[in-house]
């Protein structure tokens, strides 16, 4: 891609190298400092180097560690904005748009519009994602290959100018380099370097699959990302709830109709008030307190094709008691016990003679399936023209129903009699009895309701799990390789009858100085100076270097 630099050692290095790969020899004139900056072995990041094409702009602007950042605290922005209102999976609704601005206002509203009501099923959630991963993907590459290629191709023998711009730096004076360097490579075997010969020199060199504890950090954060975006792949993620009434067998949602769920019975417990060790408690916060709820229930699974129209067969697969915290497992998927409801289940009626008040019979409307016509004998009926499950006047000044939940029920009756053969009509709601046509010969009378408990079902299926849960391991594993341990290099060159000794960590400097010490007590080797800390040290002084 670009032109190859010589260094004068014959090497050839890529366009922008710093440091010669082989020998270490500064290749830059800038390359002035005292000490040299060690970060990626001195190699030529693409980043740093190209940037005449829109490919490399693109490259060098994802490669950058501050847009990486920028893109985690937006992450991290959009998840705790998406925990001030639950999200619409959680919320007792099917109808968001509707239901966000009813409870949290212009607000809420403004929640619905931005998408935050589902955070992490929309679009630019996954788009936050990608170019995350992109970013780390990027900014892995560009560093990683030149690092690479700089420790792969180091060699024994480094430049003289390399060794002395060294942080670590000594020389030794001796008539007996060869009997010293012995002894330096038996204590340096012991302290489990790894040993290097050429012409006489020593290279030895420790931990160096630490420095890919960093990108092995990314590999996972990468594999986390991956499993985060799979969620949106039909099949890998499903978070929904339902409602089932005692007694009724509903399709599981997010199962492609496969499996069924029979509700038998819904048991709620409560604390005895009258328990010593509960009254206390229950009488601070002055009301009942569940102890239990739970739905019995029994899971069926489809059998052979099922036909449009017809019932599917089904074959019993388990009777189980879903809990709180106690789910029914089947398939890869999870149902639990996540609320509960009263609601209205069915409502008595008579057919009366307003001026006789004599009853001409009873019927009962069953609130989840009304039936259109009750017969009652000797002439008389009432048909059902309209039912309303959750009453209430829309803008328009019109009967409307908000769900089809049976909330606040409204009916409009036709009452058929022998002396009315077209039928008197009679709207009929909680607590209200209108006869919108004019005064009626009969009415409507309500006798009685049933209610009956309904069980808020989760559903809940995660095939990311495994996928997170293996990215997160290998995150830890990186971060405890690039943590604990740390890559330590040490030159012994010989000079003009010296001993050059020169050592280079990538972090906790005290570990290799300590190993210096004792190469030095045991060797007669000189020890090495810290030259950082005595250009510090000249400059607090005002000593001139």
């Amino acid at each position: 891609m670009g032109q190859k630099v010589v260094c004068e050692c014959g090497h050839s290095n890529p366009e922008g190298t710093i440091l010669c790969e082989a020998c270490g020899n500064p290749l830059r004139e800038e390359m002035t400092k005292p000490i040299l900056t060690m970060r990626y072995e001195g190699g030529a990041l693409r980043s740093q180097t190209y940037k005449r094409t829109i490919v490399d702009k693109i490259w060098n602007y994802f490669s950058s560690v501050k847009v990486g950042v920028a893109l985690i605290i937006l992450i991290l922005i959009a998840m705790a904005i998406g925990t001030i209102l639950p999200q619409d999976n959680a919320i007792p609704s099917d109808d968001p748009a509707t239901y966000y601005p009813e409870h949290y206002g212009r607000f809420g509203k403004l929640y619905v519009m931005l998408g935050f009501d589902h955070l992490y099923r929309s679009w630019w959630w996954i788009i936050l994602l990608g170019l995350l991963g992109l970013s780390l993907i990027v900014a892995s590459i560009d560093r990683f290959i030149p690092l690479y290629r700089g420790l792969k191709h180091q060699r024994v023998t480094r430049h003289e100018r390399y060794l002395k711009r060294q942080r670590l730096f000594g020389i030794t004076q001796t008539e007996n380099p060869d009997d010293i360097i012995e002894k330096a490579k038996k204590v340096l075997k012991d302290k489990h370097y790894k040993i290097r010969e050429e012409n006489g020199n020593v290279f030895a060199e420790k931990g160096r699959f630490s420095r890919w504890g960093a990108y092995v950090n990314h590999f996972g954060i990468i594999i986390v990302l991956i499993g985060g975006i799979l969620r949106f792949v039909p099949g890998m993620y499903l978070n929904e709830g339902f409602w089932i009434p005692e007694g009724e067998q509903l399709a599981i949602p997010g199962t492609q109709g496969q499996y069924y769920l029979t509700n038998h019975k819904f048991i709620l417990e409560t604390y005895d008030k009258n328990n010593k060790k509960y009254k206390e408690a229950l009488e601070r916060v002055g009301g009942n307190v569940a102890k239990n709820f739970q739905s019995n229930v029994t899971l069926y699974k489809v059998t052979g094709d099922a036909v449009i129209g017809e019932k599917p067969q089904l074959k019993k697969v388990k009777d189980f008691n879903i809990r709180v915290n106690h789910p029914l497992v089947f398939d890869h998927y999870r149902l639990y016990q996540s609320d509960f409801q009263s609601e209205l289940y069915k409502m008595h009626f008579s057919l009366v003679n307003k001026k006789s008040g004599k009853s001409l019979g009873d019927f009962t409307v069953n609130l989840d399936q009304p039936k259109e016509t009750y017969t009652l004998g000797h002439g008389y009926k009432v048909i059902l023209e309209q039912y309303l499950p959750d009453f209430y006047f829309n803008k328009k000044g019109e009967p409307d129903t908000k769900t089809n939940l049976p909330n606040n029920p409204a009916f409009v009756f036709k009452m058929i009699s022998p002396e009315h053969p077209d039928g008197e009509v009679s709207f009929v709601a909680i607590r209200t009895n209108i006869e919108p046509l004019g005064t009626n010969d009969y009415k409507i009378a309500f006798k009685s309701l049933d209610t009956r408990y309904v069980s808020g079902i989760s559903v809940r299926k995660d095939l990311t799990i495994p996928i997170v849960f293996i990215g997160a391991i290998i995150f830890l594993i990186g971060l405890i390789q690039g943590m604990y341990w740390n890559h330590r290099r040490i030159w012994i060159q010989r000079k003009n009858g010296e001993l050059w000794v020169a050592a280079l960590a990538n972090k906790h400097w005290n570990s290799i100085k300590k190993d210096l010490k004792e190469l030095a007590e045991k060797t007669g080797l000189n020890e090495p100076i810290d030259q950082l800390e005595q250009k510090v040290f000249e400059k607090e002084r005002g000593i001139p270097t």
